[in-house]
């Protein structure tokens, strides 16, 4: 499906097409052709019309940075890392392709993205704001490292959070508090994977002469935003790393309470266990044998035997 915005006078309009021997309209009043899951006649279509060299399904996967930006004489081509939520509500990173040529944007992307329904409505609201496609790139980086900073923000206040469950031995699901540090780990990791192809985006396009003063200014915002929520990325996971370590530690110290404690119990033992096989060896000249008391002393021995070891461990603060 294309959706195609046209500029018309003071204001802009979007047409719907899916079937691209519709479209019979004059290039310079196009705003913005976006192609979301489009045929490959589509693609076909836009390449011939606009004489655009849209990348094939290998290249935009491809992670080299002459495979994520470049330009020709009349265009330049961008595939960007967007994050998504797939049917199985993990987050992925889905390459968005980007190409500006002759003023007009053309995106073409395999994904439901929130942020492109945002900015067509903000394009339909204000058309003022947008000129030309260079601006409605701009805003979609802008509005889309806004939503990755929420992510970020979301993902150290749940890591503050986790970090006190670690040390709360009543509440404490040591399952659960590792799927959850598992899934911060992950959203952060991809978070910044998106960033930093973001950022040597951005970077590239700051230098090229197709772009505008102004449109450089406003990107310029963007890479500064890029840069720190770079940073941000990092002692997200260095904060993660170490409530890693902190989930560990505790865990060896549970394991180590429950050690020292049959160690004690072990300990504890071994008397009784030593005068109860003496005396169940059963050999003939062992006059307590023949003892009226024998038996009640010998329990009584055993009993007093597996005290003292406890008292003497509580005096060491063993148990």
């Amino acid at each position: 499906m294309m959706n195609i915005f046209i500029k018309k006078n003071t204001f802009v309009v979007r047409e719907n097409f899916s079937n691209s021997t519709q479209i019979n309209l004059d290039h310079a009043q196009i705003l913005w052709i976006d192609l979301l899951h489009p045929t490959t006649d589509e693609v076909a279509y836009i390449s011939k019309t606009f004489k655009l060299d849209i990348p094939t399904k290998e290249e935009r996967e491809e992670i080299e940075q002459s495979a994520r930006y470049w330009e020709d004489n009349s265009s330049i081509t961008i595939n960007s890392y967007f994050l998504m939520r797939t049917a199985q509500l993990e987050l992925k990173n889905e390459t968005v392709t980007f190409l500006l040529h002759n003023k007009i944007l053309f995106t073409i992307r395999y994904g439901d993205f929130k942020v492109f329904d945002e900015i067509q409505q903000r394009v339909l609201a204000n058309p003022k704001n947008f000129e030309n496609g260079a601006d409605i790139f701009s805003k979609i980086y802008e509005v889309r490292v806004e939503k990755d900073a929420d992510m970020l923000e979301n993902v150290g206040q749940e890591t503050r959070i986790l970090r006190k469950e670690v040390f709360d031995k009543d509440q404490a699901d040591y399952n659960n508090i590792l799927q959850r540090l598992s899934n911060l780990q992950e959203i952060n990791m991809s978070v910044r994977d998106s960033l930093f192809d973001k950022r040597r985006a951005i970077t590239a396009l700051l230098k090229s002469d197709k772009i505008s003063s102004t449109i450089k200014k406003d990107i310029n915002i963007v890479l500064k935003d890029l840069n720190s929520l770079v940073e941000f990325t990092a002692v997200n996971m260095n904060i993660l790393d170490n409530v890693q370590s902190l989930f560990t530690n505790q865990i060896n110290i549970e394991q180590n309470k429950i050690i020292k404690l049959f160690t004690v119990a072990t300990m504890a033992m071994m008397p009784p266990t030593l005068i109860g096989t003496i005396y169940g060896m059963n050999f003939k000249n062992m006059p307590e044998l023949n003892w009226d008391l024998g038996y009640p002393i010998a329990i009584g021995i055993m009993v007093i035997s597996t005290i003292l070891p406890v008292i003497y461990f509580k005096k060491k603060k063993w148990l």
